[in-house]
């Protein structure tokens, strides 16, 4: 039976489990060389194959829902933060957009993932980026410091959402940004599934619903919000789930596969207001 999730441990739940993906290098430990393979799942998400090779080895661990940066058009000098930034693959990628010039700050609560980061920033020369232990909902940021905030696939992990976008709008500068590649919901899931920790840990029964999602990000004060993609992710999905967590479903009578089509993925665009 599919372990349940206890919601006053919902970080150390999370942290436990990108822990292993960090030391393993693989989405899915478990799978051993019969997993997915880390590049071709950045490539479905939508990154070129340019970006994949580019990043340190090891950058890329197959994690995300999107590819937020193709949304950015990041300038250089521009101060990136990069809200559960896992190994660095992203933020690598913004920090060559950027330039010298520029800088891109990583946080990430798994210490072993800023281990790795950390590791492959020496790795790849990249003197511009840095990497933060820190919850997203309390980021060791400055006020009004940032440019551009990005995100993959790493908020809807978080408890209290509501407070990872009102620390995105106090951390950007007047007029900055953000591009956050999300999973929602079209509909509320099957109990069986909301109350597991496979589903959480693969992004989804920590998930809103999208009216409910789009709602919290208008609430911090954002405007021009406009979604740029939304696709569904039920097929990534469906690849994710355990075999035992797929066998209770079905014995508590639900589709599994009718659940994984009301998964999507979502990336999200909005401003700080230039004045207050």
């Amino acid at each position: 039976m599919s372990e349940r999730i206890d919601s006053h441990d919902v970080h150390e739940v999370v942290a436990k489990r990108y822990a292993e993906i960090a030391r393993s290098g693989a989405p899915i430990p478990e799978a051993g060389a019969c997993g997915p393979r880390p590049a071709e799942i950045a490539e479905r998400l939508g990154y070129a194959s340019e970006e994949i090779t580019a990043a340190p080895e090891g950058a890329n661990l197959g994690l995300g829902c999107g590819a937020p940066l193709r949304f950015v058009a990041l300038k250089a000098g521009e101060t990136v933060l990069d809200l559960g930034s896992g190994a660095g693959f992203d933020a690598f990628l913004a920090a060559r957009e950027v330039g010298p010039t520029g800088r891109v700050i990583g946080v990430d609560m798994t210490p072993e993932m800023l281990e790795r980061a950390r590791r492959n920033a020496a790795a790849g020369g990249h003197v511009n980026t840095e990497f933060r232990e820190g919850h997203i909902e309390a980021l060791p940021v400055e006020d009004a410091s940032v440019d551009v905030v990005i995100s993959n696939c790493v908020i809807n992990l978080v408890p209290d959402k509501a407070a990872v976008y009102r620390e995105i709008a106090r951390v950007l500068r007047p007029g900055g940004r953000f591009v956050i590649s999300d999973i929602v919901l079209d509909a509320p899931l099957p109990e069986v599934v909301a109350e597991s920790v496979a589903a959480l840990t693969g992004c989804v029964a920590g998930a809103s619903l999208r009216a409910d999602y789009l709602r919290m990000v208008s609430a911090a004060g954002f405007t021009a919000v406009e979604t740029l993609k939304d696709s569904g992710f039920g097929e990534m999905v469906e690849g994710f789930v355990p075999e035992d967590m797929r066998r209770q479903a079905e014995a508590a009578g639900v589709d599994v596969r009718a659940v994984a089509q009301t998964v999507r993925s979502i990336t999200v665009r909005g401003y700080k207001p230039a004045t207050a």
